[in-house]
């Protein structure tokens, strides 16, 4: 169980740190923290955090999305943070952060997934970034999001040795995603 003087001390931590991306990060494993006290399981950071984190801040986004099933769990402890509900989202004027849960879980018990340890007994999970190129690659094959095709690209080439290729061809096989044959022509691409 995380005391309150702990807690206040992480909070003014979040608020000197200037990376953006380490203030998302530090208040997440905060939240995930308050969770497990609870006995309930961490959220899982998606989206652009996740892509945020992946790219090393390449691409940067102004909010968290998380996967989280337990909302009212979520909603006490982002309420004990002094986070307000405003629309979808939950915002910290004081942190200047914005969390918004648009997803109560993650597709596939099997998805891999990212521990990121912060220190003072906090760390975060983020989808993994096979899962994070799929949602990408279908962005950038059904919406046409230019940018989205860049990262995919830029994704690919940072971690193809260290991707789970089977998994990675298993997801964009699925009809919901309908990626294999992007997936090939990033592939080859890549390989020149």
């Amino acid at each position: 169980m995380i005391k309150t003087v702990k807690i206040k001390d992480i909070l003014a931590k979040i608020k000197t740190t200037e990376s953006p991306l380490a203030r998302q990060l530090l208040i997440v494993g905060l939240i995930s923290r308050l969770l497990e006290d609870k006995g309930k399981p961490a959220p899982i950071i998606i989206g652009g955090c996740a892509l945020s984190y992946y790219s090393r801040e390449v691409y940067f986004t102004s909010d968290i999305d998380l996967a989280y099933a337990d909302r009212e769990s979520l909603d006490k402890v982002l309420r004990s943070l002094d986070f307000k509900k405003k629309g979808r989202y939950w915002v910290s004027k004081d942190l200047d952060i914005a969390i918004e849960a648009p997803a109560s879980q993650l597709a596939g018990e099997d998805s891999p997934k990212e521990i990121v340890e912060l220190g003072e007994g906090l760390r975060c999970q983020i989808l993994g970034v096979e899962d994070l190129i799929i949602d990408r690659l279908n962005a950038c094959k059904h919406w046409k999001s230019e940018i989205d095709c860049e990262m995919v690209e830029l994704l690919v080439r940072r971690y193809g040795p260290e991707l789970q290729w089977g998994y990675l061809e298993k997801k964009a096989a699925l009809p919901e995603n309908d990626t294999m044959r992007e997936l090939d022509i990033l592939k080859k691409k890549i390989k020149r």
